[in-house]
């Protein structure tokens, strides 16, 4: 049987010298699989699966792929599976973002190496989503993201608990002395009860929201709960949808564009989403050559007002997004300030997905109208200064806002090993009106900047009754955290950046109002450090880890490596 040389199995053939051949001899394999001809000479969807025993977030992907399959077959194409790298956030040491970009290189090599006319990418846990879409942007074969979704919240004593913002409450707590070990343990065993990602408006949920908002997922999946029969429905249709782009190809590069971008930044923004996003948003980004500028982010944040009302800044979950409306709900209240031309992967604009969508319900009290948001400005904003020259991003809608305007003492922890170490200690010099410092989390710190940011309150204070201070680093925090903490803090201290020549005693001005972030210590003085200043690190000498710190970039550029993005 012959067989389009461009499409199917015999996409991209392996070469022995004779082409015939090398389609022979891969039917000949495929056959043993026990494929008939007939299927063999139907259009070939990849399905990029990131399951994993170490990702509990992806447990309950093998039902969601068989939907998946499900809707592939019925289409007329032929569904095959393969394995990707899975991140499972809270398995990877030292952090799963050291292991985005590798997920992203595996995703866009496999895609582009095996024979497929079109990809479905499923992903969900954290950073699995970017990597999929770095991977998918920069393979450029049609493509449709289908999220995990979000897990349900469970009951105890009373009380709504979901993963992750509920976790750290109650840690907070114990820390403090306000729930004991029992305590502790009973809700540990309650708070993350189905599968799914977390529950609330972490960074799990925040880039499902950034992928629908791009036009990478179908409108309406991002919300769905990973339990409910809807999620399989989102998977049959999603499968059906990457056969009908074999047929007529909308490319990744063509739905991630400068104007999409922007769309999701103005989503990100009014959801509260996780600073994360804007990592990872431009890493992603940067894969089709669209540069996301941090000015520009306060430009958009100071016209965009927070609408949805999500723990960690509110009080709902990702269960109530869904039945309020979804992101579907977002987006038509932020109609008026969205390029509605762009692109989406079902071959609609976003303004066309919108006209169809237009007097849909919506739960008010989830989801506020433009005309009565929560908040009137966006929940990101970008600082910068002399101590942080090229950007810094403080999450200002889960912070406390008596913080934003201050001048402190910089308490200074020099790793992660020296917080340990000392924030606990009784003796340490510290009060509620200090700045804590944390130097050497970021990129290339040897511990690829974690999400370290959320800097425990010292428990003498936290037992005294402090519940926020100002925190800075160079690290990153998770989506699910609640804090007035700047983050991201670049250049870095590992390499040497204003960071890494803070010293105890040291004031500090943070000014939100003005988007300031400075070391109030004299040039001459920083001079003088910057003379004995050395690498903390020791630099990996093989494998991935000297990949990663020979290349990967700045948080402003997304933590990308630098041979990965366009030239």
């Amino acid at each position: 049987m012959t067989q389009d040389s461009k499409h199917g199995l015999a996409r991209g053939l392996t070469n022995y010298g004779d082409p015939a051949f090398s389609l022979y001899l891969r039917r000949s394999f495929a056959k043993s699989m026990g494929y008939s001809g007939e299927m063999l000479a139907r259009p070939v969807v990849g399905i990029a699966d990131s399951r994993s025993g170490f990702n509990n977030c992806h447990r309950h992907f093998p039902e969601l792929i068989e939907a998946v399959k499900r809707g592939v077959l019925a289409a007329g194409g032929l569904p095959i599976e393969f394995p990707t790298t899975s991140l499972g956030e809270v398995f990877l040491s030292p952090t799963s973002m050291m292991f985005r970009n590798l997920m992203a290189m595996d995703v866009e090599e496999m895609v582009r190496a095996q024979p497929m006319d079109a990809v479905v990418l499923v992903g969900g846990c954290d950073k699995t989503v970017p990597a999929q879409l770095m991977g998918a942007a920069s393979a450029n074969v049609p493509a449709v993201q289908l999220l995990a979704g979000p897990m349900m919240p469970s009951s105890y004593r009373g009380e709504r608990l979901g993963a992750c913002t509920d976790c750290r409450r109650f840690w907070a707590m114990h820390r403090a002395g306000k729930v004991d070990a029992q305590g502790i343990a009973d809700v540990e065993g309650n708070l993350a009860t189905t599968a799914g990602t977390c529950a609330v408006m972490g960074t799990a949920s925040t880039m499902a929201a950034l992928a629908e908002t791009l036009g990478m997922a179908l409108p309406g999946s991002a919300a769905i709960p990973a339990v409910h029969a809807d999620r399989l429905r989102a998977g049959e249709a999603s499968g059906r949808r990457a056969v009908e782009l074999v047929k007529h190809p909308i490319r990744p590069s063509q739905i991630i564009t400068q104007k999409s971008v922007e769309n999701a930044i103005r989503v990100l923004l009014a959801i509260g989403g996780s600073t994360n996003a804007i990592v990872h948003l431009t890493a992603i980004a940067g894969r089709v050559g669209v540069k996301i500028d941090l000015h520009r982010l306060n430009e958009v944040s100071d016209s965009t007002p927070v609408l949805v009302d999500l723990k960690p800044t509110g009080q709902f979950y990702m269960s109530d997004l869904y039945a309020a409306g979804g992101v579907g709900a977002v987006l038509r209240e932020l109609k008026p300030l969205l390029h509605l031309e762009c692109m989406t992967v079902t071959g609609e604009t976003l303004g066309e997905r919108l006209a169809h969508e237009e007097g849909a319900w919506v739960d008010r009290a989830v989801v506020r109208p433009l005309s009565d948001p929560l908040a009137k400005e966006g929940g990101l904003v970008a600082l910068f200064g002399s101590l942080a020259p090229n950007g810094a991003i403080l999450k200002r809608s889960a912070a406390d806002a008596n913080l934003f305007e201050r001048e402190g003492r910089a308490v200074v922890f020099t790793s992660l090993d020296d917080l340990a170490a000392r924030v606990d200690d009784p003796a340490l010099d510290i009060t509620p009106e200090d700045f804590m410092v944390l130097q050497n989390a970021g990129p290339k710190s040897g511990y690829a900047m974690p999400e370290a940011g959320y800097l425990p309150i010292p428990q003498k204070l936290a037992r005294a009754g402090v519940k926020d201070m100002v925190r800075i680093s160079d690290a990153r925090m998770s989506g699910t955290a609640y804090g007035t903490i700047v983050l991201h803090v670049s250049p870095e201290a590992a390499i040497g950046g204003p960071l890494a020549l803070v010293a105890n005693g040291d004031r500090i001005r943070l000014s939100v109002k003005e988007r300031k972030i400075d070391l109030l210590v004299p040039e001459n003085e920083l001079a003088k450090r910057k003379n004995s200043w050395k690498p903390p690190a020791i630099p990996p000498t093989r494998g991935y880890a000297k990949l990663y710190m020979d290349h990967v970039l700045q948080a402003e550029d997304g933590c990308d490596f630098d041979f990965l993005r366009p030239i």
